[in-house]
């Protein structure tokens, strides 16, 4: 039985992921990360703890429908004042364990929408 329509304009899958990393298209991420269909900015921001409103920015730029917060092993619900801006500008944030957020990211892309999941690695 089919769940979801397959999409073939879905560049970025995440194809696995483990305590401590998450596996786009066969590359491992060690780092924390954000995962749009089109593009992976690997380069985000570094810690939960650390994570500030100026990190939405790259976010914010490409317009995602939903945002999946992916806070680790375990879900944490950081200040809704972090992201504020994406609120603001009427995008959904969805805060989840990262093991969640990865499945969630991989059936809402492969359904053509416009997801964005940014993953915290324990």
């Amino acid at each position: 039985m089919k769940l979801h329509l397959d999409r073939n304009d879905v560049r970025y899958h995440i194809t696995a992921y483990g305590e401590d990393y998450v596996q786009v298209n066969g590359t491992r991420h060690s780092q924390a990360l954000v995962v749009f269909p089109e593009e992976v900015l690997s380069t985000w921001c570094s810690s939960l703890s650390e994570l500030a409103g100026r990190h939405f920015e790259p976010i914010l730029k490409r317009a995602p429908e939903i945002v999946l917060l992916g806070t680790g092993a375990r879900q944490h619900f950081p200040s809704p004042a972090l992201y504020r801006t994406l609120i603001e500008a009427r995008i959904g944030v969805e805060i989840m364990n990262t093991p969640a957020a990865c499945r969630t990211y991989n059936i809402l892309a492969g359904e053509g929408r416009r997801i964005a999941a940014a993953l915290f690695l324990d």
